[in-house]
Protein backbone atom coordinates (compact mmCIF):
# COMPACT_ATOMS: atom_id res chain seq x y z
CA UNK A 1 0.00 0.00 0.00
CA UNK A 2 2.81 2.21 0.69
CA UNK A 3 4.13 1.93 -2.59
CA UNK A 4 0.94 2.75 -3.93
CA UNK A 5 0.58 6.21 -2.22
CA UNK A 6 4.16 6.54 -3.14
CA UNK A 7 3.16 6.36 -6.68
CA UNK A 8 0.14 8.03 -6.56
CA UNK A 9 1.78 11.07 -5.03
CA UNK A 10 4.81 10.91 -7.67
CA UNK A 11 1.78 11.31 -10.72
CA UNK A 12 0.16 13.94 -8.91
CA UNK A 13 3.45 15.44 -8.58
CA UNK A 14 4.14 15.07 -12.41
CA UNK A 15 0.24 16.48 -12.97
CA UNK A 16 1.08 19.70 -11.05
CA UNK A 17 4.56 19.54 -12.68
CA UNK A 18 3.00 19.64 -16.18
CA UNK A 19 0.10 21.87 -15.74
CA UNK A 20 2.55 24.52 -14.12
CA UNK A 21 4.69 23.95 -17.88
CA UNK A 22 1.68 24.10 -19.59
CA UNK A 23 0.92 27.73 -17.43
CA UNK A 24 4.76 28.84 -18.46
CA UNK A 25 3.94 28.14 -22.24
CA UNK A 26 0.82 29.94 -22.52
CA UNK A 27 2.36 33.08 -20.97
CA UNK A 28 5.12 33.24 -23.36
CA UNK A 29 2.94 32.67 -26.25
CA UNK A 30 0.65 36.09 -25.16
CA UNK A 31 4.01 37.57 -24.36
CA UNK A 32 5.20 37.37 -28.13
CA UNK A 33 3.39 39.66 -30.89
CA UNK A 34 0.87 37.95 -32.77
CA UNK A 35 1.32 37.28 -37.04
CA UNK A 36 -0.89 40.29 -37.61
CA UNK A 37 0.78 42.00 -34.98
CA UNK A 38 4.33 41.56 -36.19
CA UNK A 39 3.46 42.41 -40.11
CA UNK A 40 1.31 45.36 -38.91
CA UNK A 41 5.05 46.39 -37.23
CA UNK A 42 6.85 46.22 -40.34
CA UNK A 43 4.37 47.73 -42.34
CA UNK A 44 4.51 51.04 -40.02
CA UNK A 45 8.21 50.73 -40.05
CA UNK A 46 8.54 50.14 -43.57
CA UNK A 47 6.10 53.67 -43.70
CA UNK A 48 7.91 55.59 -41.59
CA UNK A 49 10.91 54.90 -43.28
CA UNK A 50 10.04 56.03 -46.42
CA UNK A 51 8.13 59.05 -45.15
CA UNK A 52 12.00 59.96 -43.44
CA UNK A 53 13.40 58.95 -47.01
CA UNK A 54 10.54 61.48 -48.87
CA UNK A 55 11.27 64.28 -46.39
CA UNK A 56 14.79 64.56 -46.78
CA UNK A 57 14.69 64.43 -50.45
CA UNK A 58 11.95 67.27 -50.21
CA UNK A 59 14.47 69.68 -48.14
CA UNK A 60 16.67 69.32 -50.73
CA UNK A 61 14.44 69.03 -54.20
CA UNK A 62 15.38 72.54 -56.35
CA UNK A 63 12.82 71.46 -59.10
CA UNK A 64 8.90 72.58 -58.43
CA UNK A 65 7.46 68.95 -60.33
CA UNK A 66 9.97 67.04 -58.03
CA UNK A 67 8.94 68.69 -54.64
CA UNK A 68 4.94 68.32 -55.84
CA UNK A 69 5.42 64.57 -56.23
CA UNK A 70 7.74 64.42 -52.88
CA UNK A 71 4.35 66.05 -51.52
CA UNK A 72 1.75 64.04 -53.00
CA UNK A 73 3.68 60.87 -51.58
CA UNK A 74 4.37 62.57 -48.37
CA UNK A 75 0.70 63.22 -47.79
CA UNK A 76 -0.10 59.59 -49.07
CA UNK A 77 2.87 58.49 -46.54
CA UNK A 78 1.12 60.05 -43.93
CA UNK A 79 -2.36 58.91 -44.56
CA UNK A 80 -0.85 55.10 -45.04
CA UNK A 81 0.04 55.78 -41.35
CA UNK A 82 -3.21 57.30 -39.87
CA UNK A 83 -4.88 54.33 -41.27
CA UNK A 84 -2.68 51.96 -39.45
CA UNK A 85 -3.74 53.80 -36.44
Amino acid sequence: MHAQITMARGFESKSVESQQLDERRSVRRTDQPSREELELRTKRESLELSKRRVMNELASAKSEVHRAALKNALAHLENELRALG
